[in-house]
């Protein structure tokens, strides 16, 4: 099983997608450097980056946290038979994401706390499943945490034009609305506090709610990013954005804040959607920072 421990909390990762996602490096992470790709494609391929197609590689997955004898979710994905028009990527896919639950010993009854760490297309996909004509939520029993600012940015009613685009449509309507209207939704500010070991944390700047889930369990540290990172590149340039960050220097001071505690606390990094080892220790470097070691979780087969 792909499952590592840290302290008293076991950490399983869940597979929902993994492979191109159409997008070259100068599109995803316009800000780049050319040549900080170059420098580093030799380990960039396969996990990272496609070597022939130069697409980069993305895994779309969840983190199930088993705590205090609680399962908890960080973001879920996709889902299925969602209707994208505008990311085709991610539209009407048919993947086996629950039966992976299911061989993790988790059944959608028994998730106790779901954490969306902000409300685009693929973290969000899975809050819902379609029973008959009707989004309907997964996971019945369970406390949604939803960051509020997230949460009023990404309705409709507000009237935002995020850079994101159209990229997100039908997603507040079809994974979030549902949920919240179900009564499962807790719309947190600032900071909230799981357990003893688990603590949700603002970072805004990739969305105006966008979060970050600290751990800190024995002498065990981690903390899981969310879209803080999308390529182990931007661990070496912590200055490069994504195409999709709303506040573009909110999105950098975040960045290096945040990298800046795990590598002065030896907290593992675990971004959303890193293939490969799925996680990085780092260090300082400079006025940069640099990849230590990966975490010990089994790789993803390469795929197109």
């Amino acid at each position: 099983m792909d499952q590592i421990q840290l302290g008293s909390v076991t950490v399983t990762r869940i597979r929902e997608y993994y492979g191109s996602v159409e997008m070259t490096p100068e599109t995803f992470f316009p800000e780049s450097p050319k040549d900080v790709w170059e420098d580093a494609a030799s380990w960039l391929s396969p996990h990272f980056l496609n070597s022939g197609t130069h697409a980069v590689h993305s895994a779309i997955q969840t983190w199930l946290l088993r705590s205090e004898g609680r399962n908890i979710l960080v973001d879920t994905g996709v889902g299925n038979h969602k209707e994208r028009p505008y990311a085709p990527v991610w539209r009407h896919l048919e993947t086996d994401f629950l039966a992976g639950l299911a061989r993790a010993g988790v059944a959608p009854e028994d998730v106790d706390i779901v954490i969306n760490t902000h409300l685009h297309v693929d973290h969000v996909g899975w809050n819902t499943y379609l029973d008959g004509r009707d989004w309907v939520p997964t996971f019945p029993n369970a406390t949604y945490l939803m960051p509020k600012d997230d949460f009023d940015f990404w309705n409709p009613a507000a009237g935002h034009a995020p850079r994101l685009g159209r990229g997100n449509q039908n997603v507040f309507e079809d994974s979030v609305a549902p949920v919240h209207e179900a009564g499962l939704t807790e719309l947190w500010e600032t900071g909230h506090r799981i357990d003893a070991n688990l603590r949700l944390e603002a970072a805004p700047g990739h969305t105006p709610g966008s979060s970050v889930l600290t751990l800190a369990s024995g002498t065990d540290r981690a903390v899981f990013v969310g879209d803080m990172l999308h390529s182990p590149v931007q661990i070496l340039e912590p200055d490069v954005n994504s195409c999709f960050c709303e506040d573009p220097a909110g999105a950098r001071a975040t960045r290096r804040r945040i990298l800046g505690r795990a590598a002065d606390t030896n907290a593992l990094v675990i971004p959303a959607h890193l293939g490969g080892h799925g996680a990085a220790e780092v260090v300082r470097d400079g006025t940069k920072f640099a990849i230590k070691g990966w975490a010990p979780f089994a790789p993803y087969e390469e795929q197109d």
